[in-house]
């Protein structure tokens, strides 16, 4: 592949972690509003987008498929409720200040993630990995105990996250189909809860405001163009610069949180925070030379 290309997969990649990192923004605009009705805009509106999508790429026929499969449905299944959870907490965080902690389960998540690919795959640690996984976890404890309370929120975000990763990991559809099954199964139960609370007089969309009312209408667009901006370029470049550019969303999210927001940054999350940089620049660093320099006697069959 040229290297115009890959560099144009990598703008890709980075892009789409940026408006993940920019997502608190988008939902902190929407504060004040059920973060249940959000959720659930988020779902209705970004499963029409995808359908439209998959009708116009000749695609239902793949879904129909996959909806006789016990076996995919199961996948989609549990990776929609890990999202939909995921999404509820991030956007209900969002909305109490806790953006600072939101961007620690997402420094946290690549982690988890190796530990759960462990547990679930058996894949082997080595050495340092296993010392990065002990010194994040060590941050994790040491902001527990400093702050006198679970950093729950961020330890919710990064286990919901892996656990849809590691169902994306053995997901047979593409990213696009795969997403409008995942809101195709939620889309029911979000777009009766959404009726009931316009019937009950509780909705807020046609009701909070032009501004707002577009911003619940865009949940869709800016749910499935980060995603089909990441799927563009992931598999045109190398995983350890795809492992860096990660990153990119938590950073964004810490600085927004301290800088626009104004919310705490102590010397104990310092210090917890530290910890868990630290143990990411180890487990990138071993990566990168694990790579670079293959154990004697393996040699490159590609």
């Amino acid at each position: 592949m040229s290297s115009s290309k890959q560099l144009k997969a990598a703008w890709y990649v980075g892009l789409a972690y940026a408006l993940w990192g920019f997502f608190p923004i988008y939902w902190k605009a929407l504060a004040g509003i059920s973060s249940l009705q959000l959720i659930s805009h988020r779902i209705v509106w970004s499963f029409v987008l995808l359908a439209v999508m998959i009708v116009r790429s000749h695609e239902v026929d793949v879904l129909w498929q996959a909806v006789r499969s016990p076996r995919i449905v199961g996948i989609y299944t549990v990776a929609a409720i890990a999202i939909a959870t995921n999404w509820l907490i991030f956007v209900w965080a969002v909305g109490i200040s806790q953006i600072v902690q939101i961007s620690l389960g997402y420094f946290i998540n690549p982690l988890l993630s190796v530990v759960l690919g462990m547990a679930v795959f058996h894949e082997q640690l080595r050495t340092l990995q296993w010392a990065s996984v002990a010194l994040a976890a060590l941050g994790v404890v040491y902001l527990t105990v400093s702050v006198g309370s679970v950093p729950w929120i961020a330890l919710s975000l990064a286990t919901t996250f892996a656990i849809y990763s590691l169902m994306k990991k053995i997901a047979p559809l593409t990213p696009v189909q795969g997403l409008a099954f995942e809101t195709g199964i939620l889309f029911v139960p979000a777009a009766l809860y959404l009726i009931e609370q316009a019937l009950a007089g509780r909705g807020a969309f046609m009701q909070a405001g032009p501004l707002r009312n577009l911003l619940m209408l865009g949940s869709g667009p800016v749910t499935t163009l980060p995603l089909l901006m990441f799927a563009a370029g992931v598999r045109r470049i190398p995983l350890s610069l795809v492992g860096m550019l990660q990153y990119i969303n938590p950073t964004l999210q810490i600085t927004i949180g301290v800088m626009l927001y104004r919310e705490p940054f102590t010397r104990a999350q310092l210090i917890g925070f530290g910890l868990v940089w630290s143990a990411l620049a180890l487990f990138a660093v071993e990566g990168y030379v694990t790579r670079r320099w293959p154990p004697l006697g393996v040699t490159d069959v590609s």
